[in-house]
């Protein structure tokens, strides 16, 4: 019988180094001879990629938020039935750049929308929660010089600079979403400071997830 797997999502603010470590996680698991999946939203299936280059489109007016938040939904319903589930069942440890944490943080929070809305549609999708969500906190302006550094280095992530470049209140707000998630589910929800190093910050990943291991 096959052992259900782990579902694992890395959140934070913008150049919180997330995706560097979950990259970190996955090198480590595949060298315990452990399968792993990896995917992200938005664009972690070829549905998501279309819907990723939507939203990160920095041309034309400014979407609606509601507008806005329903293609992250739809990204993420895909990924679901596409990546996430079909990965648990075959035992995989399922490894997700932004979650539902992000719609609420930056669409709830961000954005203004109404949370018990956001909540809502994620109960009527049956949007699955994560055995384990790590939490990148970082300060805001720390963090947006080093996405803008990063973006004007990799041509690939020149369309995240429309959320690279909102104002600094909007992240505020975004961060503050994320730590109100963090009181509200301090079991779900792991925090690793983010300003050390990369190394530190793999032994305090490891340090959450070894215990399944």
């Amino acid at each position: 019988m096959t052992t259900r797997g782990k579902f694992i999502t890395f959140e934070g603010v913008e150049g919180s180094g997330k995706s560097t470590q979950l990259r970190l996680l996955e090198t480590y698991l595949r060298e315990k001879g452990i399968a792993v999946a990896v995917t992200r939203e938005p664009g972690g299936t070829a549905f998501g990629r279309q819907l990723r280059r939507v939203l990160l489109d920095e041309r034309g007016p400014a979407r609606a938020p509601i507008a806005e938040m329903l293609l992250y939904l739809a990204d993420r319903y895909q990924d679901l039935h596409e990546i996430i589930e079909p990965g648990l069942q075959a035992g995989k440890f399922i490894l997700c750049d932004r979650y539902h944490d992000a719609t609420v943080a930056y669409q709830g929070n961000g954005r203004g929308l109404d949370r018990a809305l956001i909540a809502d549609l994620a109960g009527r999708l049956a949007i699955r929660t994560p055995d384990l969500t790590l939490l990148f906190d970082l300060d805001v302006r720390i963090g947006l010089e080093r996405a803008l550094a990063r973006n004007r280095q990799c041509v690939d992530s020149a369309g995240e600079r429309r959320f690279d470049e909102e104002a600094v209140a909007f992240h505020e707000r975004v961060r503050e979403g994320y730590l109100e998630i963090l009181k509200k589910e301090p079991e779900r929800v792991r925090l690793i400071p983010a300003a050390d190093s990369e190394e530190y910050i793999h032994k305090r990943v490891l340090a959450q997830i070894d215990p399944w291991l």
